[in-house]
């Protein structure tokens, strides 16, 4: 006798029905990365601050980061004086040198950088929300006491040399920090320094 086949058939429609389920609860359930930004200081508009007050704060609080080849790192605070090599100074990249950019940039940033430390331990602690520890930390480091940082690097350093001031910045919390070309007196400066004063000698000669 000849055996009759039956047709199976699966119906997959609640499997689309799943799908759906499955993609929406995905989508609520996952939290969407926030757009990185950049903060920016606007300038004070307290009209009774004369030209030669603002420039003194600005002196007083501005700290120059000079970046060259072959990993040297130097500084300077306030004007810069290109007649004396002796008031740029050399720092380290590494974080437990005492002489390291970590320890200056904390050092000149004492006040904001506790602060935010304590900012973060209570949101740790689920004290505040990170919206509330975000708007906080940013007033802090905004501050009128905080230090403003240029950064500047001459052609023979590295990208690696750039990448690792920026994260010294958001490690110690520098709010108000700024990318600038370097200047001739700059590079004028390094090489007296590097050659103690040889430089100078041998253009004024």
């Amino acid at each position: 006798s000849k055996q009759k086949k039956m047709s199976v058939h699966v119906d997959f429609t609640p499997m689309v029905d799943m799908n759906m389920l499955l993609i929406t609860f995905f989508m609520l359930c996952t939290s969407l990365s926030k757009p990185q930004t950049m903060e920016l200081s606007m300038p004070s508009n307290d009209k009774n601050v004369n030209k030669d007050q603002q420039s003194e704060v600005k002196a007083s609080k501005a700290l120059t980061i000079l970046l060259d080849k072959d990993n040297k790192l130097y500084y300077f605070a306030g004007q810069p004086d290109y007649k004396n090599f002796n008031s740029l100074k050399t720092l380290s990249y590494d974080a437990k040198n005492q002489n390291s950019i970590r320890s200056l940039l904390i050092l000149r940033n004492q006040d904001a950088y506790s602060k935010i430390q304590l900012l973060k331990k209570d949101k740790i602690d689920l004290k505040i929300s990170q919206d509330t520890f975000s708007a906080r930390a940013s007033r802090i480091k905004n501050g009128k006491n905080t230090p403003v940082v240029i950064i500047k690097a001459t052609d023979g350093a590295t990208y690696e040399n750039l990448v690792d001031v920026l994260d010294e910045m958001q490690i110690c919390n520098i709010g108000k920090y700024v990318i600038d070309t370097i200047s001739a007196g700059d590079k004028l400066l390094m090489r007296n320094k590097e050659s103690n004063g040889a430089v100078a000698q041998g253009q004024a000669n």
